[in-house]
């Protein structure tokens, strides 16, 4: 499969090295907004101008697009799913519907297919939330996420006057995953759920007590929830909270037996220590099924869901049920 890179940041430097691990995956180049010459590979791969992406129409098996959810994608995904097969990972839950709408229509008028949000959530905590609510239709979700770095919830800190440089993190609070584990289903509150930590490098002479201020209330971000702020030097920040770990943990309680006298607890847990390089190796599977989709005459925009789980593999049927341990 002849894959191709749309966006060299975090996320394409991760589709990179991915695909050294896929055997079955050649790598043929870079597309970039930024001046070619200006952009260094990992790998050496060749590096082009995003703009001349049409003229390797018939060089790409499949485009994978490596932009931000907010701007990027929903407009890159759609025209680009017109004259390539393309997989992204739009991670807007909200928007995820509208998104569908237009790459399907884009990639349908040209027999393309496409797949968008591939990822670990959504992604992979999604198809987990639908196999164990299908197993357990008596029962109740939860997903927690952490302990990991919040890029959005960063950036948004990085916004408040006086903040020169932050780092957020999303906490799960035990006592929480504690009584879901216990299988009573308890309803939760969004602050009972999570904690947020936030890692601040302020300014000289800035006002703090401002800035935690700002920082606790802002809606749509910190205000439902227990926040604590701690302001450090741009070196300790540099120093313990470089990386972009993440992960978390979807959860369903159900109760089974014909007077629901049997309860089940369905766990499924990710500890990333790189958040796009995980993402970026879902990607090259995802990239991988919809080739085979393709081939076999599928066109339009996909999920997670439409994907039969032997077409993510690089073994073939053969193998998956015979080698160990993939073995039925």
């Amino acid at each position: 499969m002849k894959i191709a890179i749309y966006g060299y940041g975090n996320l394409g430097r991760g589709v990179e090295s991915a695909a050294k691990q896929n055997h079955d995956v050649e790598l043929i180049g870079v597309f970039t907004r930024r001046a070619p010459e200006t952009v260094k590979t990992l790998t050496g791969i060749p590096v082009y101008k995003a703009s001349d992406v049409l003229s390797y129409k018939d060089k790409i098996d499949v485009l994978v697009i490596c932009g931000g959810s907010a701007t990027d994608l929903p407009k890159m995904t759609p025209a680009l799913a017109e004259h390539f097969n393309v997989v992204d990972s739009f991670d807007d839950h909200a928007n995820i519907p509208i998104h569908f709408e237009k790459v399907d229509a884009a990639a349908k008028k040209s027999g393309h297919i496409a797949l968008i949000s591939a990822g670990w959530d959504p992604g992979m905590f999604s198809l987990n939330r639908l196999y164990a609510s299908a197993l357990l239709p008596n029962g109740k979700d939860y997903t927690f996420w952490g302990r990991g770095v919040s890029q959005g919830h960063s950036d948004a800190i990085r916004r408040v006057p006086g903040v020169v440089d932050a780092r957020q993190y999303t906490v799960p609070i035990e006592s929480a995953l504690d009584a879901v584990r216990s299988g009573s289903c308890p309803e939760l509150t969004t602050r009972e759920k999570h904690l947020r930590e936030c890692y601040v490098v302020a300014e000289e002479g800035a006002d703090l007590n401002a800035i935690e201020t700002a920082i606790k209330t802002m809606p749509n971000y910190f205000a439902d929830y227990d926040v604590a702020v701690s302001f450090v030097s741009k070196e300790e920040l540099d120093k313990n909270h470089a990386g972009l770990p993440h992960g978390g943990l979807v959860i369903r309680s159900g109760k089974t037996g014909l007077n629901n006298e049997h309860t089940h607890t369905i766990e499924y847990k990710l500890t990333l220590e790189s958040n796009p390089e995980f993402t970026s190796s879902a990607l090259i599977a995802f990239a991988r099924a919809i080739d085979r989709m393709h081939k076999r005459g599928v066109d339009g925009c996909k999920t997670v869901f439409d994907v039969a789980p032997a077409d993510l593999s690089s073994m073939s049927p053969e193998e998956l049920l015979t080698r160990k341990p993939y073995v039925l």
